[in-house]
Protein backbone atom coordinates (compact mmCIF):
# COMPACT_ATOMS: atom_id res chain seq x y z
CA UNK A 1 0.00 0.00 0.00
CA UNK A 2 1.46 3.31 -1.16
CA UNK A 3 1.70 6.61 1.14
CA UNK A 4 -0.84 9.00 0.94
CA UNK A 5 0.24 12.02 1.48
CA UNK A 6 -2.45 15.39 2.61
CA UNK A 7 -4.02 17.69 0.57
CA UNK A 8 -2.42 20.58 3.11
CA UNK A 9 0.89 18.97 3.46
CA UNK A 10 1.42 18.73 -0.57
CA UNK A 11 0.58 22.48 -0.71
CA UNK A 12 3.76 23.32 0.94
CA UNK A 13 6.21 24.37 -1.38
CA UNK A 14 9.92 24.42 -1.12
CA UNK A 15 11.55 27.40 1.33
CA UNK A 16 14.23 28.36 -1.50
CA UNK A 17 16.68 30.36 0.62
CA UNK A 18 16.92 26.83 2.29
CA UNK A 19 17.09 25.16 -0.51
CA UNK A 20 19.76 27.19 -1.93
CA UNK A 21 21.83 26.89 1.78
CA UNK A 22 21.46 23.18 1.97
CA UNK A 23 23.07 22.70 -1.24
CA UNK A 24 25.74 25.31 -0.70
CA UNK A 25 26.13 23.34 2.48
CA UNK A 26 26.83 20.10 -0.24
CA UNK A 27 29.36 21.86 -1.66
CA UNK A 28 31.10 22.96 1.39
CA UNK A 29 31.75 19.59 1.88
CA UNK A 30 33.24 18.45 -0.71
CA UNK A 31 35.67 21.61 -0.29
CA UNK A 32 34.54 24.52 -2.03
CA UNK A 33 34.31 28.22 -0.21
CA UNK A 34 30.83 29.40 -0.79
CA UNK A 35 30.10 32.99 0.33
CA UNK A 36 26.55 32.86 2.16
CA UNK A 37 24.45 36.52 1.15
CA UNK A 38 21.28 33.96 0.67
CA UNK A 39 20.17 33.27 4.28
CA UNK A 40 18.75 36.40 6.96
CA UNK A 41 21.43 35.44 9.44
CA UNK A 42 23.61 37.79 11.47
CA UNK A 43 26.74 37.04 11.33
CA UNK A 44 27.66 38.43 14.72
CA UNK A 45 27.71 36.86 17.69
CA UNK A 46 24.49 37.10 20.12
CA UNK A 47 24.79 39.42 23.27
CA UNK A 48 27.66 37.39 25.55
CA UNK A 49 25.01 37.78 28.35
CA UNK A 50 22.46 35.63 26.74
CA UNK A 51 25.30 33.27 25.87
CA UNK A 52 26.09 33.32 29.64
CA UNK A 53 22.49 32.81 31.07
CA UNK A 54 21.53 30.29 28.86
CA UNK A 55 24.72 28.10 29.95
CA UNK A 56 24.41 28.90 33.34
CA UNK A 57 20.69 27.45 33.53
CA UNK A 58 21.54 24.44 31.89
CA UNK A 59 24.07 23.74 34.55
CA UNK A 60 22.11 25.02 37.75
CA UNK A 61 19.07 23.61 36.88
CA UNK A 62 17.36 20.89 34.89
CA UNK A 63 15.82 21.93 32.03
CA UNK A 64 11.97 20.91 32.39
CA UNK A 65 9.02 22.52 30.70
CA UNK A 66 7.23 25.97 32.02
CA UNK A 67 4.37 27.77 31.63
CA UNK A 68 3.04 27.17 28.29
CA UNK A 69 2.79 31.02 27.28
CA UNK A 70 6.39 31.20 29.06
CA UNK A 71 8.27 32.04 31.93
CA UNK A 72 6.75 35.54 33.42
CA UNK A 73 9.96 37.21 34.11
CA UNK A 74 10.47 36.91 30.15
CA UNK A 75 6.99 37.67 29.28
CA UNK A 76 7.29 40.85 31.69
CA UNK A 77 10.73 42.19 29.76
CA UNK A 78 9.20 41.67 26.54
CA UNK A 79 6.11 43.94 27.74
CA UNK A 80 8.80 46.71 29.38
CA UNK A 81 10.83 46.37 26.28
CA UNK A 82 7.99 46.93 24.13
CA UNK A 83 7.02 50.38 25.93
CA UNK A 84 10.66 51.29 25.56
CA UNK A 85 10.68 51.19 21.85
CA UNK A 86 7.26 51.99 21.10
CA UNK A 87 5.65 53.78 23.92
CA UNK A 88 2.67 50.54 24.04
CA UNK A 89 1.53 49.49 27.23
CA UNK A 90 1.25 45.33 27.06
CA UNK A 91 -0.44 43.37 29.20
CA UNK A 92 2.24 40.10 29.88
CA UNK A 93 -0.15 37.58 29.99
CA UNK A 94 -1.14 38.78 26.56
CA UNK A 95 2.47 37.60 25.16
CA UNK A 96 2.76 33.85 24.58
CA UNK A 97 6.85 32.29 24.04
CA UNK A 98 7.59 30.65 20.94
CA UNK A 99 10.14 28.23 19.50
CA UNK A 100 11.10 31.26 16.93
CA UNK A 101 8.00 33.57 15.04
CA UNK A 102 7.22 30.75 12.76
CA UNK A 103 5.03 28.68 15.79
CA UNK A 104 3.56 31.99 16.53
CA UNK A 105 2.14 32.47 13.17
CA UNK A 106 1.01 28.94 12.81
CA UNK A 107 -0.85 29.82 16.35
CA UNK A 108 -2.46 32.91 14.88
CA UNK A 109 -3.50 31.54 11.34
CA UNK A 110 -5.04 28.33 13.29
CA UNK A 111 -6.80 30.97 15.91
CA UNK A 112 -8.05 33.46 13.00
CA UNK A 113 -8.71 30.79 10.02
CA UNK A 114 -11.38 28.73 8.74
CA UNK A 115 -11.17 26.00 5.88
CA UNK A 116 -11.41 28.66 2.89
CA UNK A 117 -10.76 32.01 4.90
CA UNK A 118 -8.82 34.47 3.39
CA UNK A 119 -5.68 36.47 4.57
CA UNK A 120 -4.69 39.61 2.59
CA UNK A 121 -0.97 40.48 2.14
CA UNK A 122 1.57 41.97 0.40
CA UNK A 123 3.90 40.94 -2.13
CA UNK A 124 6.39 40.02 -2.89
CA UNK A 125 6.13 38.37 0.14
CA UNK A 126 8.09 36.29 3.21
CA UNK A 127 8.21 33.46 1.38
CA UNK A 128 6.62 30.96 4.44
CA UNK A 129 3.38 32.84 4.29
CA UNK A 130 1.51 31.38 2.20
CA UNK A 131 2.13 27.95 2.70
CA UNK A 132 1.44 28.66 6.39
CA UNK A 133 -2.08 29.92 5.65
CA UNK A 134 -2.65 27.33 3.39
CA UNK A 135 -1.70 25.12 6.24
CA UNK A 136 -4.43 26.28 8.60
CA UNK A 137 -6.73 26.16 5.86
CA UNK A 138 -6.73 29.28 4.51
CA UNK A 139 -6.41 30.97 0.82
CA UNK A 140 -3.77 33.66 0.69
CA UNK A 141 -4.83 36.77 -0.99
CA UNK A 142 -2.03 38.84 -2.17
CA UNK A 143 -1.84 42.80 -3.10
CA UNK A 144 1.11 43.46 -5.41
CA UNK A 145 3.54 46.75 -4.06
CA UNK A 146 5.69 48.18 -6.36
CA UNK A 147 9.50 49.77 -5.80
CA UNK A 148 8.02 52.65 -7.71
CA UNK A 149 6.24 54.07 -4.92
CA UNK A 150 8.50 51.97 -1.82
CA UNK A 151 6.73 48.98 -1.90
CA UNK A 152 3.87 50.72 -0.01
CA UNK A 153 1.10 48.27 0.66
CA UNK A 154 -1.90 50.47 -0.87
CA UNK A 155 -5.17 50.67 1.57
CA UNK A 156 -7.56 51.37 -1.63
CA UNK A 157 -6.14 47.76 -2.85
CA UNK A 158 -6.02 46.30 0.64
CA UNK A 159 -9.80 46.83 0.98
CA UNK A 160 -10.86 45.93 -2.59
CA UNK A 161 -9.18 42.36 -1.65
CA UNK A 162 -11.26 41.93 1.57
CA UNK A 163 -14.60 39.59 1.23
CA UNK A 164 -16.69 38.35 3.27
CA UNK A 165 -14.16 35.30 3.98
CA UNK A 166 -11.23 38.47 4.76
CA UNK A 167 -10.35 36.86 8.30
CA UNK A 168 -6.81 38.95 8.63
CA UNK A 169 -4.26 41.55 6.88
CA UNK A 170 -0.86 40.44 7.27
CA UNK A 171 2.03 43.30 7.29
CA UNK A 172 5.57 42.93 7.13
CA UNK A 173 7.32 46.28 8.13
CA UNK A 174 10.24 45.98 7.94
CA UNK A 175 9.90 43.97 5.09
CA UNK A 176 11.43 40.62 4.08
CA UNK A 177 12.70 40.70 1.09
CA UNK A 178 12.25 43.99 0.08
CA UNK A 179 13.21 46.58 3.26
CA UNK A 180 10.38 48.55 3.13
CA UNK A 181 9.14 50.38 5.83
CA UNK A 182 5.13 51.16 5.77
CA UNK A 183 4.19 54.71 7.03
CA UNK A 184 1.48 55.21 9.93
CA UNK A 185 -0.73 57.25 7.47
CA UNK A 186 -0.41 53.52 5.42
CA UNK A 187 -1.14 51.21 8.61
CA UNK A 188 -3.72 53.92 10.14
CA UNK A 189 -6.17 53.55 6.61
CA UNK A 190 -5.40 49.97 6.72
CA UNK A 191 -6.43 49.36 10.45
CA UNK A 192 -9.73 51.68 10.00
CA UNK A 193 -10.78 48.75 7.20
CA UNK A 194 -12.14 46.71 10.67
CA UNK A 195 -10.31 43.31 10.27
CA UNK A 196 -7.33 41.98 12.25
CA UNK A 197 -3.94 42.60 11.84
CA UNK A 198 -1.47 40.34 11.73
CA UNK A 199 1.80 42.35 12.72
CA UNK A 200 5.41 40.56 11.72
CA UNK A 201 7.83 43.23 13.37
CA UNK A 202 10.36 40.99 13.40
CA UNK A 203 13.29 43.43 11.70
CA UNK A 204 12.14 46.50 13.86
CA UNK A 205 14.94 48.09 15.41
CA UNK A 206 16.94 47.20 12.22
CA UNK A 207 15.93 50.54 10.15
CA UNK A 208 18.22 53.14 8.01
CA UNK A 209 18.14 56.63 7.39
CA UNK A 210 16.48 58.05 9.88
CA UNK A 211 13.22 55.94 9.23
CA UNK A 212 10.93 55.55 11.97
CA UNK A 213 8.62 51.91 12.41
CA UNK A 214 4.93 52.48 13.21
CA UNK A 215 4.31 49.03 15.50
CA UNK A 216 0.76 47.68 14.98
CA UNK A 217 0.15 48.21 18.78
CA UNK A 218 0.17 51.91 18.03
CA UNK A 219 -3.05 51.22 16.02
CA UNK A 220 -6.82 51.11 16.98
CA UNK A 221 -7.73 47.28 15.61
CA UNK A 222 -7.34 44.14 16.98
CA UNK A 223 -4.01 43.72 16.22
CA UNK A 224 -1.32 40.28 16.45
CA UNK A 225 1.95 40.91 16.83
CA UNK A 226 4.62 38.67 15.80
CA UNK A 227 7.92 39.34 16.99
CA UNK A 228 11.68 37.37 18.12
CA UNK A 229 14.83 37.97 19.33
CA UNK A 230 16.64 36.43 15.76
CA UNK A 231 17.45 39.43 14.06
CA UNK A 232 17.75 42.21 16.48
CA UNK A 233 20.47 40.07 18.83
CA UNK A 234 21.65 37.73 15.86
CA UNK A 235 19.81 34.59 17.88
CA UNK A 236 18.53 32.36 15.02
CA UNK A 237 19.99 28.95 16.21
CA UNK A 238 18.25 29.83 19.93
CA UNK A 239 14.74 29.70 18.38
CA UNK A 240 12.92 31.96 20.08
CA UNK A 241 10.16 34.48 19.12
CA UNK A 242 6.83 35.86 20.50
CA UNK A 243 3.62 36.75 19.44
CA UNK A 244 1.55 39.31 21.52
CA UNK A 245 -2.35 38.85 21.02
CA UNK A 246 -6.18 40.47 21.81
CA UNK A 247 -6.53 39.60 25.71
CA UNK A 248 -9.58 37.74 24.93
CA UNK A 249 -7.56 35.56 22.22
CA UNK A 250 -4.95 34.63 25.01
CA UNK A 251 -7.39 31.18 26.28
CA UNK A 252 -7.65 29.70 22.79
CA UNK A 253 -4.07 30.77 22.18
CA UNK A 254 -2.76 28.77 25.10
CA UNK A 255 -4.46 25.72 24.40
CA UNK A 256 -3.02 25.37 20.89
CA UNK A 257 0.16 26.07 22.74
CA UNK A 258 -0.16 23.93 25.03
CA UNK A 259 -1.12 21.37 22.53
CA UNK A 260 1.23 21.75 19.38
CA UNK A 261 4.59 22.96 21.77
CA UNK A 262 4.07 22.01 25.57
CA UNK A 263 6.06 25.51 26.31
CA UNK A 264 8.91 27.16 24.41
CA UNK A 265 12.76 25.91 25.68
CA UNK A 266 13.21 26.78 29.10
CA UNK A 267 17.45 27.75 29.24
CA UNK A 268 16.31 29.96 25.86
CA UNK A 269 13.99 31.80 27.34
CA UNK A 270 16.47 32.80 30.20
CA UNK A 271 19.21 33.89 27.38
CA UNK A 272 15.88 36.05 26.05
CA UNK A 273 15.83 37.95 29.47
CA UNK A 274 19.42 38.61 29.71
CA UNK A 275 19.57 39.70 25.99
CA UNK A 276 16.31 41.96 26.56
CA UNK A 277 18.53 43.75 29.73
CA UNK A 278 21.94 43.69 27.75
CA UNK A 279 21.72 43.11 24.10
CA UNK A 280 21.16 47.15 23.13
CA UNK A 281 24.50 47.32 21.84
CA UNK A 282 24.55 44.24 20.04
CA UNK A 283 21.66 45.63 18.01
CA UNK A 284 23.13 48.80 17.58
CA UNK A 285 26.11 47.15 16.23
CA UNK A 286 24.21 45.50 14.11
CA UNK A 287 23.07 47.86 12.48
CA UNK A 288 25.47 50.13 12.34
CA UNK A 289 27.43 47.61 10.51
CA UNK A 290 24.51 46.56 7.79
CA UNK A 291 23.77 50.54 6.95
CA UNK A 292 27.50 50.29 5.92
CA UNK A 293 27.18 47.39 4.04
CA UNK A 294 24.28 47.98 2.64
CA UNK A 295 25.35 50.97 1.11
CA UNK A 296 28.61 48.66 -0.35
CA UNK A 297 25.99 45.76 -1.57
CA UNK A 298 24.07 48.57 -3.79
CA UNK A 299 26.35 50.11 -5.40
CA UNK A 300 27.99 46.81 -5.38
CA UNK A 301 25.02 45.12 -7.82
CA UNK A 302 23.78 48.06 -9.46
CA UNK A 303 27.73 48.68 -10.94
CA UNK A 304 26.93 44.83 -12.15
CA UNK A 305 24.04 46.05 -13.94
CA UNK A 306 21.38 45.19 -11.32
CA UNK A 307 18.73 47.17 -11.38
CA UNK A 308 17.62 48.37 -7.65
CA UNK A 309 15.47 51.13 -7.95
CA UNK A 310 14.07 51.14 -4.48
CA UNK A 311 17.10 51.14 -1.84
CA UNK A 312 15.92 48.89 1.83
CA UNK A 313 14.95 51.34 4.62
CA UNK A 314 15.04 47.96 6.72
CA UNK A 315 15.62 44.76 7.47
CA UNK A 316 19.06 43.72 6.14
CA UNK A 317 18.61 42.44 2.28
CA UNK A 318 18.81 43.88 -1.37
CA UNK A 319 16.46 43.13 -3.70
CA UNK A 320 17.42 43.60 -6.99
CA UNK A 321 16.42 43.20 -10.79
CA UNK A 322 18.12 40.57 -12.36
CA UNK A 323 15.84 40.10 -15.31
CA UNK A 324 19.16 41.66 -17.92
CA UNK A 325 20.98 38.22 -16.85
CA UNK A 326 17.75 35.77 -16.86
CA UNK A 327 13.69 35.92 -16.25
CA UNK A 328 13.91 32.51 -14.23
CA UNK A 329 15.53 33.57 -10.81
CA UNK A 330 15.90 29.77 -9.85
CA UNK A 331 17.73 28.59 -12.68
CA UNK A 332 20.08 31.92 -12.09
CA UNK A 333 20.41 31.67 -8.70
CA UNK A 334 21.63 28.25 -8.43
CA UNK A 335 23.91 28.97 -11.69
CA UNK A 336 25.34 31.67 -9.31
CA UNK A 337 25.72 28.85 -6.59
CA UNK A 338 27.52 26.17 -9.08
CA UNK A 339 29.93 28.56 -11.18
CA UNK A 340 30.64 31.38 -8.81
CA UNK A 341 29.91 29.77 -5.24
CA UNK A 342 27.92 32.51 -4.41
CA UNK A 343 24.68 31.65 -2.44
CA UNK A 344 21.76 34.26 -3.34
CA UNK A 345 17.85 33.74 -2.83
CA UNK A 346 15.72 33.33 -6.28
CA UNK A 347 13.28 36.43 -6.51
CA UNK A 348 10.54 33.88 -6.87
CA UNK A 349 10.99 31.96 -3.27
CA UNK A 350 8.90 35.53 -2.39
CA UNK A 351 5.89 34.85 -4.80
CA UNK A 352 5.35 35.41 -8.62
CA UNK A 353 5.94 39.14 -7.64
CA UNK A 354 9.28 38.49 -6.98
CA UNK A 355 10.05 36.30 -10.21
CA UNK A 356 13.28 37.72 -12.04
CA UNK A 357 14.24 39.37 -8.94
CA UNK A 358 17.16 38.06 -7.22
CA UNK A 359 17.40 38.61 -2.58
CA UNK A 360 21.04 39.71 -1.61
CA UNK A 361 21.68 39.46 2.22
CA UNK A 362 24.03 42.01 3.60
CA UNK A 363 24.79 40.50 6.91
CA UNK A 364 28.30 39.00 5.57
CA UNK A 365 31.27 41.10 6.66
CA UNK A 366 32.22 43.75 3.85
CA UNK A 367 35.17 41.55 2.81
CA UNK A 368 32.81 38.92 1.67
CA UNK A 369 30.61 41.32 0.05
CA UNK A 370 33.71 42.69 -2.08
CA UNK A 371 34.61 39.08 -3.10
CA UNK A 372 31.13 38.15 -3.66
CA UNK A 373 30.85 41.00 -6.24
CA UNK A 374 34.26 40.12 -7.84
CA UNK A 375 33.08 36.41 -7.88
CA UNK A 376 29.90 37.64 -9.84
CA UNK A 377 31.12 40.11 -11.89
CA UNK A 378 33.59 37.38 -13.43
CA UNK A 379 30.78 34.82 -13.95
CA UNK A 380 28.45 37.63 -15.59
CA UNK A 381 31.67 38.93 -17.65
CA UNK A 382 32.17 35.39 -19.00
CA UNK A 383 27.97 34.47 -19.85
Amino acid sequence: MSLMFSSRARQVEPFLAMEVMERALVLERSGVNIIHLEVGEPEFPPPQAAVDACRADMNENQPRYTDSRGLLELREAIAADQERRHGSVVDPDCVIVTNGTSPAMVLVFSLLVEHGDEVVLGTPHYACYPDLIRLAGGKPILVRTSPGDGYRLDPDAVRQAITPRTRAILINSPANPTGAVQDRETLEAIAALGVPIVSDEIYDGLVYDGTEVCSGLSLDADVFVLDGFSKRYAMTGFRLGYLIAPIEAMRPLQSLAQNLFISATSFVQRAGIAALKHGAATTRDIRTAYETRRRLLLDGVRALGFEVSCAPRGAFYVFANATRFDADSRHFAFEILEKAHVALTPGIDFGKAGEGYIRFSVTRSEEEIREALRRLGKMLSGR
